[in-house]
């Protein structure tokens, strides 16, 4: 039987840790990389302070480490790192993908960009 969106989301949610947009608020300007893989087109809204944009389609090559044009900030697998999308299922999947590279501290914020909006917490505008 073939898979759903939310078949692999519930396999990433099974192996990935959860993070609230209250949560991650609390550590906003801490060493943490804020990880946000929408696509450039949403991220025109807004994003996380300080917070680096890998559209999803892009994030393992981005975080290979023999891709040519992989991201720096992306190689220190131990860092924490928080991923977010618009909603919470792309962090999902992107957070068990990093997992599967090796990165050992990975969470998906619940709810994504969305949530975070609209409950009013500080938008960033482009910054990158």
């Amino acid at each position: 039987m073939a898979k759903s969106l939310m078949d692999f989301a519930a396999e990433a949610r099974a192996k990935v840790e959860e993070i609230s947009t209250a949560e991650v608020e609390l550590i906003v300007g801490d060493p943490v990389l804020f990880l946000d893989v929408r696509e450039p087109g949403e991220v025109r809204e807004g994003h996380l302070p300080n917070a680096l944009n890998i559209p999803r389609g892009l994030l393992e090559a981005k975080a290979d480490f023999d891709f040519p044009h992989r991201e720096e900030r992306l190689q220190d697998r131990d860092q924490g790192v928080i991923v977010y999308c618009a909603s919470g299922m792309r962090s999902l999947l992107a957070a068990a993908t990093m997992q599967e590279m090796g990165f050992s501290n990975v969470k998906s914020m619940t709810g994504g960009f969305v949530a975070w909006k609209s409950e009013g917490r500080e938008i960033a505008g482009e910054s990158w």
